[in-house]
């Protein structure tokens, strides 16, 4: 939609003083204009100008997230279709993620100075939840090209410029890559401009289309058992994930096909997450494993993964009861409180912890016991002290340990009777 039909300024003046008064349905301006600007409210954005887009990325993280972003690729056609052309009129061109931040801002050179003054820059985050409406996140937030302009922004800081902007697509997926954007004075607000915009990023599409595609690596390896900071190998790579990002991969490991924002935010708290918060703490993520490993609308990881934790369950559902505890150092992520690692965790431990008891086997028995996961599982003591010799010091030491367990936890009175009866019986 293009800004033929934006209102006068007077009136967008009018309509802009009216929603920072009394924050409501706008009127006078255009339908995409007004539910963008509900929004923007519902995010408590303030309409005054008054909080900036925030810079995510430090020059060198961007540097190494930028080499690796799959619009990399066709940065020399944006700069030959909008690139000349908006430093001879001077106006900017921007090309940013899939979740808005600015990786590559160029044109003249004195209005890049301007639009630095309002963090229109390279590492700031434009999408629509931080920086309010705006060509490049209302695009990305609707999945669609989009023309701004001037008061129709949600900030009065950038009343001043105008915006045209167009999502790029993976066309064998679907999925949006990112955005292209031009920015710059009342030309920008022309037919012409946004004509322009949309086609850059159809020809990056068909450029892409024709490119090799997929991440770095075509497998993953996850490690999360046994310890709060996940690992991440691929293609040769070793990520350390933080506790959070441990959550979130393993999280979108277990989705496999990818997940919403929405249900994500569910899966990693039980309290509400705001979208922005999460949209933020993806962005840092990405900024870790770069852009071929994850990708958005809806958060995926764009690889096959291996993780510790299915291999231990489809070594269960072989009856290989024996690897499976061989291969278990731990719980999953053991003090995460994420919701979706607290069912994955407990499920699996039942199963293995079943297993192990349906075995009857005493070596995997003692070994389940000797761990720190078992040692106070009063069941499994009991278990092992009626498998082990009569009489033996050993039986009674397990025996003893089931009723000290059972004592403590206030499991029942039969397991104290039967604890007793197998100490008792030593012949």
């Amino acid at each position: 939609m293009d800004a033929s039909t934006a209102a006068p300024a007077s009136a967008l003046r009018a309509a802009h003083e009216r929603l920072a008064d009394s924050p409501g349905a706008p009127r006078a301006v255009r339908g995409l204009v007004a539910e963008s600007w509900r929004r923007c409210a519902a995010c408590d954005l303030r309409a005054d100008g008054g909080r900036l887009p925030p810079v995510r990325a430090t020059p060198e993280e961007l540097t190494a997230y930028r080499r690796a972003h799959p619009l990399a690729a066709v940065l020399p056609l944006f700069r030959e279709l909008l690139g000349a052309g908006a430093a001879d009129d001077g106006h900017l061109f921007a090309v940013g993620d899939a979740d808005g931040t600015l990786l590559w801002v160029e044109g003249d050179s004195t209005t890049l100075r301007r639009a630095e003054s309002m963090n229109f820059a390279e590492g700031a985050l434009w999408a629509e939840a931080q920086a309010g409406t705006n060509a490049p996140g209302t695009a990305l937030q609707l999945a669609r090209p989009v023309q701004i302009v001037a008061g129709e922004h949600y900030s009065p800081a950038v009343h001043d410029w105008s915006c045209a902007a167009a999502p790029v697509r993976d066309l064998a997926t679907g999925r949006v890559l990112g955005v292209v954007d031009l920015t710059g004075g009342a030309t920008i607000a022309t037919p012409p401009a946004f004509a322009a915009v949309r086609a850059a990023a159809l020809a990056a599409e068909a450029e892409l289309a024709h490119r090799p595609s997929g991440p770095p690596g075509t497998d993953a390896r996850l490690t999360a058992l046994g310890r709060d900071s996940a690992v991440l190998e691929t293609d040769g790579r070793l990520f350390q994930l933080s506790p959070r990002h441990s959550e979130i991969v393993v999280a979108l490991a277990l989705a496999g096909h990818g997940v919403s924002g929405e249900r994500l935010a569910v899966d990693l708290s039980e309290r509400e997450v705001p979208a922005s918060t999460l949209r933020a703490e993806m962005t840092r993520l990405r900024a870790v494993l770069g852009p071929g490993l994850l990708g958005s609308r809806p958060y995926a990881l764009l690889c096959t993964v291996r993780s510790d934790f299915t291999d231990v369950a489809e070594l269960l559902a072989a009856g290989r009861v024996a690897e499976a505890l061989a291969r278990y150092p731990g719980p999953l992520l053991p003090r995460s409180e994420a919701p979706v690692v607290v069912e994955q965790r407990r499920a699996l431990e039942q199963q293995l912890r079943g297993a192990v008891l349906a075995a009857g086997d005493t070596v995997l028995l003692r070994r389940w016991v000797g761990a720190e996961w078992g040692t106070d599982d009063a069941s499994a003591w009991l278990a092992l002290a009626h498998r082990l010799p009569g009489g033996s010091a050993q039986r009674a030491a397990a025996a003893a340990r089931a009723r000290a367990l059972d004592s403590r936890l206030t499991v029942g009175p039969r397991l104290v009777r039967h604890a007793a009866w197998l100490q008792r019986s030593r012949s």
